[in-house]
């Protein structure tokens, strides 16, 4: 069985890709032995803005996680629990910090998304690698 090291090492370095689904998502698919995939992305939870052109939206993200069967695609675990969330805040075209700050004034994004603590993968690679390590441990019913 993969150790917890190299399975954070595989979540934090694997690729993002964009979904092709309604909500913005994007998934990284991470193979482990006996034909199982671990799946690790986001998608847009929801939006707070009235989508004016110049004005500053703010949207929500949630990570979430699955183990799957790579030969039927059949989930055999999962996590869309929305306990690990973020947000970014854009204006127009403009999605870095400092250039929405210029626009909007001088803000900082822990005002607009005040829990905002998980943006980045390495925040919570710990916390998927434990949880999905416990799953591969557990006998699955047929």
């Amino acid at each position: 069985m993969i150790e917890k090291e190299e399975l954070v090492d595989r979540i934090e370095e694997t690729e993002l890709e964009k979904v092709q689904r309604e909500r913005d998502s994007w998934e990284k698919h991470i193979y482990l032995e006996d034909d199982t995939i671990l799946i690790v992305g986001y998608e847009e939870e929801e939006s707070f803005s009235e989508q004016n052109p110049g004005e500053e939206v703010v949207k929500n993200y949630y990570w979430y996680w699955e183990l799957r069967d790579s030969k039927n695609w059949d989930v055999t675990f999962d996590n869309h629990d929305k306990e690990f969330s973020f947000c970014e805040s854009t204006v127009g075209d403009y999605t870095d910090q400092d250039r929405v700050e210029d626009i909007v004034g001088d803000i900082e994004e822990e005002d607009v998304c005040t829990w905002s603590e998980q943006d980045w993968i390495e925040d919570i690679s710990e916390d998927i690698a434990e949880e999905v390590l416990e799953w591969l441990e557990t006998p699955q019913k047929n």
